[in-house]
């Protein structure tokens, strides 16, 4: 019977899963969400969720708790300063699990673990006119300095470096050709009268 068997095992030994929980733990209050393995996301959502628990009162107990955890001070105060105070009227439930699909490499499943309410910070690049549209010319700035404009305008008068001729590749010369051999005439020994 399994009694008292409560967690996965994940085919590490406990230091190595304690190491692997740890680094996970960290990497999850720094990224505020990680894509894993389903089953690791699993057995690291009631440790993610007693922390942010102890985030929400702050006191010197509390961090000493979560330092035992996380060994990184910054992790820490990001945990009591940021992500505390933003779950204090919730009483609970302060992840969420998204399942992916299977792995394409092994078949594993997986998953995201991230807080409620992470929103992924997109940035958009500047859009570009689309292929025969020309280019508008950048507008001028007043404020430059003319030192800046002057250097740009020497780097602009410098003739570019060309690039040196290509080395001809060596011809290949055939070697000469062997002379044929002539099959030797397979003689019969001598027989000797006796």
């Amino acid at each position: 019977m399994r009694h008292g068997m409560a967690n996965r095992k994940l085919g590490r030994t406990s230091a190595h899963r304690a190491a692997l929980f740890r680094n996970q733990l960290a990497s999850l209050i720094d990224k505020e969400r990680i894509i894993t393995t389903l089953p690791k996301a699993k057995e690291l959502r009631p440790q993610i969720e007693r922390l942010v628990t102890l985030g929400k009162s702050d006191s010197v107990h509390n961090r000493r708790q979560a330092a035992r955890v996380i060994g990184d001070d910054g992790l820490i105060s990001k945990l009591y300063d940021i992500l505390g105070p933003r779950f204090t009227e919730r009483p609970g439930g302060y992840t969420r699990i998204i399942k992916l699909g299977a792995r394409r490499g092994d078949a594993a499943e997986m998953a995201i673990l991230e807080f409620v309410g992470y929103e992924p910070q997109i940035e958009e690049a500047p859009a570009e006119p689309k292929g025969g549209a020309k280019k508008a010319a950048a507008p001028k700035k007043e404020e430059e300095p003319e030192e800046e404009t002057a250097e740009a305008a020497e780097k602009e008068a410098k003739p570019k470096k060309k690039a040196a001729p290509r080395k001809p590749a060596p011809k290949k010369t055939a070697k000469p050709a062997a002379p044929k051999r002539t099959p030797k005439k397979k003689t019969s020994p001598k027989k000797t009268a006796k």
